[in-house]
């Protein structure tokens, strides 16, 4: 209960900044002072920046893209220029931060190779091993060298983490036992990087699909509408994206796959 009051809480803060920005931005590109109207977008910038950040982070652990090849900033800093240019088509206060997020989806999709969907691991989720489970993480937390990668150039001490939790994998009322039962073994960093894992092995419009509707609270509306997708496209990712999840930690942490 605490939780869902904290998140309407911060979509609600979210939202009132989202208007009063909105007001100011089309009062500033109408007088055409490009230096107020990015100082005031910048507002909003860090929600757009821990997204980013995620992405690349995700890439990096996949082995699809090296260390140091981009920042956060190399795609905020472009998004300041696509929204001022095109201005006309945020068409009013509720479509600006769908509008942010499509925007910067788009410029990371120039940017970056879409991962491939790992199939050998979901086909194979219910004969791993423990040991394999945990070899599977290693992997993912290290670089070619053995080294952990800690992404210290992607963890801007000024944003607002958003770490994951069981209760964002059980979310219907029928789960709650299973993620009690994970909850008593499993503690909050355990959690998050077995969620970081299974993650990387999703495709990109799953994982992506996941951490708009989990990291920005964004509706499946907006997310259709941020991805150029069907409202049961989306709906459909996100409920597999979600079931992956809890099928791994249940065959995982509450089944003996040793």
């Amino acid at each position: 209960m605490e939780k869902e009051i904290n998140k309407q809480t911060n979509q609600g803060t979210i939202q009132w900044e989202v208007k009063e920005t909105y007001s100011k931005l089309v009062d500033f590109r109408k007088k055409d002072n490009r230096q107020s109207f990015n100082n005031e977008l910048l507002r909003l910038m860090p929600q757009v920046k821990n997204y980013v950040a995620k992405r690349l982070r995700t890439a990096i652990l996949s082995g699809k893209l090296n260390k140091g090849m981009f920042s956060p900033n190399d795609f905020t800093d472009q998004l300041f220029i696509e929204v001022y240019d095109n201005w006309d088509s945020i068409r009013n206060e509720s479509y600006l931060r769908p509008y942010l997020f499509k925007k910067v989806d788009e410029l990371l999709d120039d940017s970056l190779t879409e991962e491939e969907f790992d199939h050998v691991f979901f086909e194979n989720i219910d004969t791993f091993s423990q040991p394999e489970w945990d070899t599977m993480e290693e992997d993912f937390s290290t670089d070619g060298d053995g080294d952990l990668v800690m992404l210290e150039e992607l963890d801007d001490k000024s944003l607002i983490k958003d770490n994951y939790t069981l209760n964002h994998v059980f979310v219907s009322d029928d789960e709650k036992e299973l993620a009690e039962k994970l909850d008593r073994s499993l503690d909050k960093e355990r959690v998050e990087r077995h969620i970081q894992m299974v993650l990387g092995k999703m495709s990109l419009p799953m994982r992506s699909v996941f951490q708009l509707a989990t990291d920005q609270g964004f509706t499946l509306n907006e997310i259709a509408s941020i991805k150029d997708a069907t409202l049961d496209e989306v709906d459909d990712l996100l409920t597999k994206a979600r079931r992956l999840l809890k099928d791994s930690f249940v065959k995982r942490f509450l089944v003996d796959s040793n």
